[in-house]
């Protein structure tokens, strides 16, 4: 809260009586009661105490186009951004009635976009595009009900209904006063997370994820009462939309502190009904150098993915890793940017996708474990097997194609970079232009989310363990593919086509057959090694090798 506001009664109602404050609340009727109970017999003066707010000029827009007398309050999750001094996409607006009509009004006034949302909840909502961005502004009646007021609606219980006291504010858009029937803004500033009301969660079980989503990312703390009712509901949430739940679940991937809110999932017991699969990872025991056993190995790696990330583009590495981390593969920052965002669903960010991936890339663990006549512990085929068991989690989720084979493909290659880097280390080998061009081949474009989530694990298996030796050749073999894939990709990528198919039978004089298909492959792989430069020598590898296969299958006929 800025310096104007550090009056202690600022965004508060007060009573006054003789010009001295009696009595405050977070509406006019809670201070009016509050010195009721005192002097029940004096008539105080109820005034707002004004907070200064920096609103943005979107809002600032819809308070000049308001027709004269309307009442409207900016609700919810905005107003709390408000206070934290953070910018909001999503913008909810109550009013007693015509929320349709008045969203509509809105949505002319700034040409942008109108969706009639829910016609029995009389809500509007206009999107507007600013600088590539959506910003949804929706326009709602009030949700509580209230017999004493002519419309039957009100303001008040329409904030105790929602879900928690730091998102139940309202912002008078015509007088510039507060609502605060829960005391929301005192939670904010205590950091508090605290449900409006003992049945928050049974009216809504969703808010059990939503409650561990914003503790993470306002880096609040949930107050005990309401962590208590959030554990108790967990097994409402199989009555929630699946939907809803993935809406909730990525937006926990996409926040902060992806890790103490899985931890904080578990606590509640939230994955018993959710995402059960994942149960099975606990005490799971590893070799070394493991130092974890495989659920904990998990949250670890998910704790250095949000590491990672924030080293890659923060100006000012901290330590020795961070510094290592910046020098080796800092001029891929903008390309890894990019990749970002170009998300695979509009609803959801490519960052959650691969925390997502990062959370069961080693689901199958349990279900793989052997032990050899060392004592040693191997997985063999966890990863082949955990790509099917994501892709079945994700179709139920009701993730799109694109998203399901992106998690396919990134946890069934998931093993391919700590091959590169053993050789490298074991033996000194580096990964061969005909080994890079295998790795993109498969990955696609989800090999920057390979080298990315192979850094993570590694720190995530090694933890206080890692030794900087290590980590250079990790970052190595990351400098080498993402050098191939952003710098040379025609060279060892993406080598371009020589000859296709219908050319190859015509040149080989032969019909359509698997081995086309062989063939045209592996003139793209001896590209790639810089074997084969020109059409020619593309044909003339094509016959040598049709022969060589030819004279093999006679030899197996014999």
């Amino acid at each position: 809260m800025n310096e104007e506001n550090k009056n202690p009664y600022a965004g508060r109602w007060v009573a006054k009586l003789k010009g001295r404050i009696v009595a405050q609340g977070g509406t006019p009727q809670q201070a009016l009661l509050a010195s009721q109970a005192t002097r029940h017999k004096e008539k105080p003066e109820i005034i707002f105490m004004p907070i200064h707010f920096s609103l943005p000029p979107l809002i600032q827009k819809i308070k000049d186009v308001l027709p004269a007398g309307q009442e409207m309050y900016l609700v919810g999750g905005a107003v709390r951004d408000l206070f934290l001094s953070r910018l909001s996409s999503d913008f909810d607006f109550a009013l007693p009635a015509g929320g349709i009509a008045l969203a509509r009004k809105i949505a002319n006034t700034l040409k942008a976009d109108f969706v009639p949302l829910d016609d029995e909840r009389d809500t509007g909502r206009v999107i507007v595009h600013e600088n590539e961005t959506r910003i949804f502004l929706d326009f709602a009646t009030y949700r509580g009900k209230d017999p004493s007021t002519s419309s039957g609606q009100s303001l008040e219980e329409d904030l105790r209904a929602r879900d928690f006291t730091i998102n139940a504010i309202a912002y008078n858009l015509q007088d510039d006063t507060l609502i605060d029937p829960t005391e929301g803004v005192k939670d904010i500033e205590s950091k508090i997370i605290r449900a409006c009301s003992p049945t928050s969660f049974i009216d809504d079980p969703v808010r059990v994820l939503r409650g561990v989503r914003l503790a993470a990312a306002f880096d609040f703390t949930i107050e005990k009462a309401t962590r208590e009712s959030m554990k108790q509901a967990s097994p409402l949430l199989r009555s929630v939309s699946i939907e809803r739940i993935r809406d909730e679940i990525f937006k926990i991937l996409n926040s902060k502190r992806v890790s103490d809110s899985i931890k904080a999932l578990d606590m509640l017991n939230v994955f018993e009904h959710l995402m059960p699969e994942l149960l099975k990872m606990k005490g799971v025991e590893q070799s070394l150098p493991h130092v974890f056993e495989v659920w904990m190995h998990t949250l670890s790696v998910l704790d250095y993915l949000e590491r990672i990330l924030f080293n890659l583009f923060e100006e000012t590495p901290k330590n020795e890793f961070a510094e290592a981390l910046q020098s080796q593969l800092g001029k891929f920052r903008e390309q890894i940017h990019k990749h970002f965002s170009d998300s695979l669903n509009i609803d959801r960010t490519h960052r959650a996708l691969l925390f997502f991936a990062a959370l069961y890339h080693d689901v199958c663990k349990p279900d793989t474990k052997t032990t050899d006549e060392n004592g040693r512990i191997r997985f063999f085929n966890h990863d082949v097997k955990g790509a099917e068991v994501v892709a079945e989690r994700a179709r139920s989720f009701n993730l799109s194609n694109d998203e399901v084979e992106r998690l396919s493909v990134i946890i069934q290659n998931h093993m391919r970079i700590h091959s590169f880097t053993s050789k490298l280390e074991n033996e000194n080998e580096y990964p061969t232009r005909r080994a890079i061009y295998r790795f993109f081949r498969d990955a696609g474009k989800a090999g920057i989310d390979l080298i990315l989530l192979a850094l993570a694990d590694m720190r995530g298996t090694r933890d206080k363990e890692m030794t900087l030796e290590v980590w250079n050749i990790y970052l190595e073999i990351s400098k080498i593919l993402l050098e191939n894939y952003f710098e040379k990709p025609q060279e060892t990528v993406s080598p371009p086509r020589l000859i296709d198919g219908n050319e190859l039978m015509k040149e080989l004089n032969i019909k359509p057959s698997r081995v086309i298909g062989e063939l045209l492959e592996a003139i793209r792989e001896n590209q790639a090694e810089g074997n084969i430069h020109t059409r020619e020598e593309a044909i003339n590898f094509a016959k040598e090798e049709l022969s060589r296969k030819e004279n093999e299958h006679g030899k197996d006929s014999s």
